[in-house]
């Protein structure tokens, strides 16, 4: 009776050290659950609280406020000479709807749609990403919201990712604007080539904008000041935008002086000086806008006799357009994919302290 007793006594503790270890399993199994569940809805929270700051912030409204002024101006000029230019077209390669965002001012007062978008564009990322981190470090809060059960990656990629989506909205309800008014103006609705053409270009505007927007959160890992990190900023754009093109034209009559150039000779120094151009993102833009919205331009380089000979003088589709500015594109995503990963590295590696 005794060794029985003994027997059931070790019998009840193992079903207990047993049950007590599947109960553990099961409380470990139902956290991580509820951590993966919840992770991606605190991701989006972030998300949320990012753009809603955005929205209210005042650096948004006074950007927001220069880009519609800039736009109706470019929109009112190019509905005043449309009638010129349709006077002008033939039937035939006719895209007149195009020319509202291509069109600009007869005395050159005003620039098209396009210039603005390629111009205030970089001001917009670079003034919405400039002090994406550093003024949460300055604020003290940056400590406070990676010592929460997040990860530390989920801070930088929701202030992206919110920022991006502002400026998506922006840019998609600019375009979608220009094209209502136009329809009301000129009675003419887009045709369906005409209508993909304004919704890639306004996806590939985002791109372009997002470029810049990585390159100012990453002066703003890189920097503790938000006011370097914006000069900084400020310097690339103007960099790219004035002085690029100047270094180029002196690097390319260096290399191919003008005297005795034969034919060959001259359009292989064209080629070498557009490639060189093509390091610039603000040319690589220009380049996909000048093929999106112009569909009678069927090359982006010199083309010699050999290659006119033969060829039809029509508008290219618009599978033909893509193909042709495909690399610019491939480079324009590679550049920006560059930038935020140099940003999240460097955010990563960096240390914060309360």
């Amino acid at each position: 009776m005794q060794l029985k007793a003994i027997y059931e006594q070790w019998q009840n503790r193992l079903k207990e050290g047993i049950g007590g270890q599947r109960l553990n399993v099961k409380r470990q199994d139902d956290t991580h659950e509820a951590s993966s569940a919840h992770t991606p809805a605190l991701f989006w929270v972030i998300v949320r609280k990012e753009m809603e700051d955005q929205f209210r912030s005042w650096r948004f409204i006074i950007l927001f406020g220069i880009i519609i002024l800039t736009c109706l101006a470019s929109l009112y000029t190019a509905l005043t000479n449309i009638r010129d230019v349709a006077a002008d077209l033939d039937s035939s390669n006719a895209y007149l709807f195009l020319n509202i965002f291509t069109i600009s001012d007869p005395n050159g007062v005003l620039p098209p749609f396009i210039t603005f978008i390629s111009f205030l564009g970089p001001l917009l990322g670079i003034g919405l990403g400039f002090d994406a981190i550093n003024a949460e470090r300055n604020r003290g809060t940056l400590s406070r919201i990676v010592s929460q059960p997040i990860p530390r990656d989920y801070l930088l990629n929701a202030k992206f990712v919110a920022t991006l989506i502002v400026i998506s909205i922006l840019i998609f309800s600019l375009g979608l604007l220009v094209m209502g008014t136009a329809i009301l103006s000129i009675g003419l609705p887009p045709t369906w080539d005409e209508f993909w053409r304004v919704i890639a270009f306004l996806c590939l505007s985002v791109v372009y904008i997002g470029f810049w927007l990585n390159l100012a959160i990453f002066f703003s890992v890189r920097f503790k000041q938000a006011a370097t990190s914006a000069l900084a900023s400020i310097a690339v754009w103007l960099f790219f935008s004035i002085f690029f093109s100047m270094i180029v034209g002196m690097v390319g009559n260096a290399a191919m002086p003008d005297q005795n150039l034969t034919p060959g000779s001259a359009s292989e120094s064209a080629m070498f000086v557009q490639n060189l151009s093509r390091l610039n993102p603000n040319y690589l833009f220009s380049e996909i806008t000048t093929i999106l919205l112009t569909p009678q331009i069927r090359t982006l380089g010199p083309l010699s006799m050999e290659q006119v000979v033969g060829a039809i003088p029509s508008p290219l589709p618009l599978g033909q357009s893509l193909l042709l500015i495909w690399p610019q594109v491939t480079g324009l995503v590679a550049a920006t994919v560059i930038c935020f990963g140099i940003s999240y590295v460097n955010f990563m590696r960096q240390e914060i302290r309360a």
